[in-house]
């Protein structure tokens, strides 16, 4: 992206269609809304396939961080005012 917007710089068009820091505060926070369901989900499938009592292909580190760091998620993202 910075690269467009430099090019642009260096034609002499110093307009862009869509701001940068738009598009990148955009990029952010769906990235954490996005992260936040994919880890919610991860831990409802993880839950659900213990309670049928089938392995898990999971490694054991990833398996636990992911379950500690979804309330986390949960917690900064919708209790936490900036």
């Amino acid at each position: 992206m910075r690269l467009v917007e430099f090019g642009m710089r260096k034609n002499g068009n110093t307009n862009a269609v869509i701001p940068l820091q738009a598009v990148e505060g955009t990029i952010v926070i769906l990235g954490f809304i996005v992260a936040i369901l994919l880890n919610s989900a991860f831990v409802f499938i993880v839950l659900f396939r213990k309670s049928i009592r089938k392995a898990l292909p999971v490694n054991r580190f990833i398996l636990w961080f992911n379950v500690l760091m979804l309330p986390v998620e949960i917690w900064c993202s919708f209790f936490v005012r900036h």
